[in-house]
């Protein structure tokens, strides 16, 4: 009697897994071997310096202004400012959301990538303005990402127009592509798509020449190339390929490096589902709290202009520094950010 009810019940939970209706339809993809990143030339991660301590959790991006002090944007939505050496925090600005992507403009306005409230400036005085929320009539869902060009044109990242801060992981299993890189323009107050059908659209950075932008394809662990003038103008190209792992935010420090955080390791779970439809509808069929969670691993790499690894940093067993959002050089030294710590952090950049 016991054996047939517990067949009974492995049959019920069988039929839950393979059949419960759900709102998803994940497509088969192949995942790439990742590359094989030398860790000969690692640099050691863990020598980081913490700032901000207890100012707020999930400082996802640090931005400085043209008087050195800093800024990161917190999980319940404030925007704190700090002096230069990471102390004397204060508010300045909640936006009701949660601001990840920042950066100054030209004029000394601090540009948020707001993933509820979407494209926002916020001027010294710290008040608030909404600069668009939707394109073409499609709403940003998921405002992520954000780079002010030496021209003042804004690059930004939609992560998905369908699924928001809450419910974004289902984006990562069906592999649809709701995500979308744009620009803002200030003058004409209008935005133009740039690229379409991205898998988490992340990390945006525009090169020192403006002649490109990078955006990061999270889910498919690369970076594009998107050119914006010269005879290439309008296409699109892959930058970098088959990451080791989940890449969050880009930035460049405007001469000769592009950075990239590492949020995870790649999962090996994820990639032996991603070509099995079925198995990805069963894993979405399961608590959130069973599918699998980022590892906590440090690591931000430093590409060439051409997409060439370059740099390397790590602290693989994340104890010191991990889940990195976002990398931000300034006079030498590295901010970086991260998802659910309740500091920022930086480091000496390790090739100067």
């Amino acid at each position: 009697m016991v054996i047939r009810c517990v067949l009974a019940a492995l049959a019920l939970l069988l039929a839950y897994l393979l059949f419960w209706p759900i709102e998803a339809d994940p497509l088969a993809w192949e995942p790439p071997a990742p590359l094989a990143v030398s860790r000969a030339a690692d640099s050691d991660l863990s020598a980081v310096q913490y700032l901000g301590v207890g100012a707020g959790v999930g400082p996802e991006d640090v931005a400085i202004d043209a008087s050195g002090r800093l800024y990161a944007g917190m999980l319940d939505g404030r925007i704190m400012r700090f002096d230069h050496d990471g102390s004397g925090a204060e508010l300045f600005a909640d936006t009701g959301g949660r601001p990840l992507g920042l950066d100054f403009d030209g004029d000394g306005n601090l540009i948020v990538a707001d993933a509820i409230k979407g494209l926002l400036r916020i001027d010294p005085a710290g008040a608030i303005t909404v600069l668009a929320t939707e394109h073409d009539g499609v709403p940003f869902r998921f405002t992520d990402d954000v780079d002010v060009a030496p021209s003042g044109m804004i690059y930004f990242s939609d992560a998905s127009w369908k699924r928001g801060l809450h419910d974004y992981p289902i984006d990562f299993i069906e592999q649809r592509g709701y995500g979308r890189l744009l620009r803002y323009d200030p003058e004409k107050q209008t935005t133009k798509l740039l690229m379409a059908n991205l898998n988490f659209a992340n990390g945006v950075a525009v090169s020192p020449d403006e002649t490109f932008v990078l955006v990061v394809e999270t889910a498919r662990y690369c970076i594009h190339r998107a050119w914006l003038s010269g005879p290439r103008a309008g296409e699109s190209e892959i930058f970098i390929d088959n990451l080791p792992g989940f890449p969050d935010g880009v930035s460049c420090n405007g001469v000769d490096r592009f950075w990239v955080a590492i949020v995870s390791p790649r999962s090996p779970v994820m990639d032996f589902a991603h070509p099995r439809p079925w198995l990805k509808r069963a894993m979405l069929r399961l608590p959130r709290s069973l599918l699998p969670a980022p590892k906590h691993d440090g690591h931000v790499i430093g590409l060439d202009l051409d997409g060439r690894i370059v740099t390397t940093l790590r602290d693989p067993t994340g104890q010191r520094f991990s889940l990195i959002t976002s990398v931000e050089e300034h006079e030498g030294m590295l901010y970086l950010g991260s998802l659910t710590r309740e500091a920022f952090a930086r480091i000496a950049r390790p090739d100067r």
